[in-house]
C-alpha cells in the first residue's frame, strides 16, 4: 500500500470589505449647492435672486459636508459665502445711490 502526501490546501486570501456608504448619503445636497454657488455668482447683479440662491448654497452646502461628495460642498459654501457677501455689499452700494442713479427718469 503506498501512501501519497495530501497536497496542503492554499492560504485563504482575504479581501477587504467594500466601503460602506452611509445610509443617509445625500450627494444631491453638495452638488445642488455647488450649482447654486456658480449660478449666483453669474447672477450676483439681479436682486431678485443674489441672496436667494446665496443661502441656499450655504444651507445645502452645510448639510452636504456629511455626504461623500464633501469638496462640492465645500466649493458651494465658499460660493454661497463669497456671492452672500457680493451681494449685501450691492444692496448697501444700491440703497445709498438710488435717488442719484434713478433721479434722470423723471
Amino acid at each position: 500500500m503506498s501512501y501519497e502526501p495530501v497536497p496542503p490546501e492554499p492560504a485563504p486570501v482575504y479581501e477587504p470589505a467594500p466601503a460602506a456608504v452611509p445610509a443617509n448619503d445625500k450627494p444631491w445636497m453638495a452638488i445642488t449647492s455647488l450649482v447654486l454657488g456658480v449660478l449666483n455668482l453669474c447672477l450676483w447683479v439681479l436682486p431678485c435672486c443674489n441672496g436667494i440662491f446665496a443661502i441656499g448654497a450655504l444651507v445645502l452646502g452645510f448639510l452636504g459636508l456629511k455626504t461623500s461628495k464633501r469638496g462640492f460642498a465645500i466649493a458651494g459654501l465658499v460660493l454661497g459665502g463669497l456671492t452672500l457677501l457680493i451681494s449685501i455689499i450691492w444692496t448697501i452700494v444700491f440703497a445709498l445711490n438710488w435717488e442719484q442713479w434713478f433721479s434722470n427718469f423723471q
